[in-house]
């Protein structure tokens, strides 16, 4: 029998941008690899057809077919047995963390390829994705090929409102959404720098969420008119740890007491921002 290996797999309606392949993702080339993705594409138009394409009058508009980007972590270590493996997935499933944590997990590695992606050809518009980006996302244990091929030795497809949402807004968002739009309210840039940083935390990179948390800090000091004392005296008193943090961060990795200041900085900016909108 062949061996078995865990996998997380996630299928995107758009294009993620990176090559379809198989890749082993490492942090040094000595080391062993920490997950193998497999990037594929389903359906996608042929590109023959897409050359030389002029545009074309229309009277109505119909919806145009989209492929399906289909993206495949598979643990880079076998289980000793298929009872293991069994095992393992009846604990995925009993437990809302442990699931939530194998997601998390998959997610880093397909954003870390993204990253990639962003920086080998330039591209800002290349975005992380989360869990609620996703079609479909599954957890399950099969031979490398079958996984990648879309057949599984077991494996749970998760509901979709199963998916970990993160409310990190104000608690009406339909409503701000139009009051943005209508100009009765403005977007903070510390709201935006904030969100990056948060981004940059969920997806392990330390360094960047250290550099976007300073700034982030100053311009949340700045927009933040209004609230609580206590709550913008904590926000002041984050300034000589985000700084000492982003400093590191322009050095090398940060060190688990910094990387953390970063991480409860953040948070602080994220509660000030919804108690700012709840008051609104």
């Amino acid at each position: 029998m062949s061996s078995l290996f865990a996998f997380s797999q996630f299928e995107f309606g758009f294009l993620l941008g990176p090559p379809d392949g198989r890749f082993l993702v490492r942090d040094d080339p000595a080391a062993d690899p920490e997950a193998v993705l497999v990037l594929s594409t389903l359906g996608a138009p042929q590109r023959r057809r897409l050359r030389g394409r002029r545009g074309a009058a229309v009277a109505a508009a119909s919806p145009e077919p989209v492929p399906t980007s289909r993206a495949t972590i598979v643990a880079p270590q076998p289980f000793g047995d298929e009872r293991q493996a069994a095992n393992w997935l009846a604990d995925v499933r009993a437990d809302g963390a442990r699931r939530d944590d194998e997601l998390a997990r998959g997610l880093r590695t397909l954003n870390r390829a993204l990253r990639a992606h962003r920086a080998a050809r330039a591209d800002p518009y290349a975005r992380d994705v989360s869990a609620e980006h996703a079609l479909v996302a599954r957890l399950g244990y099969g031979s490398g090929d079958e996984a990648v091929a879309g057949r599984y030795a077991a494996a749970w497809e998760l509901p979709r409102q199963g998916a970990r949402r993160v409310r990190r807004s104000m608690e009406a968002p339909e409503e701000r959404f139009a009051a943005l739009l209508g100009g009765r309210q403005r977007v903070g840039a510390c709201e935006e720098l904030t969100l990056r940083a948060r981004m940059d935390l969920d997806a392990g990179r330390t360094r960047e969420a250290a550099l976007q948390a300073r700034i982030a800090l100053e311009a949340a000091l700045a927009d933040l008119h209004g609230v609580a004392d206590d709550r913008r005296a904590a926000l002041e008193a984050d300034r000589a740890a985000i700084g000492e943090a982003a400093n590191a961060a322009l050095t090398g990795e940060l060190p688990r007491e910094l990387a953390d200041a970063v991480d409860d900085c953040v948070e602080r900016i994220e509660s000030a921002l919804r108690a700012r909108s709840l008051e609104a």
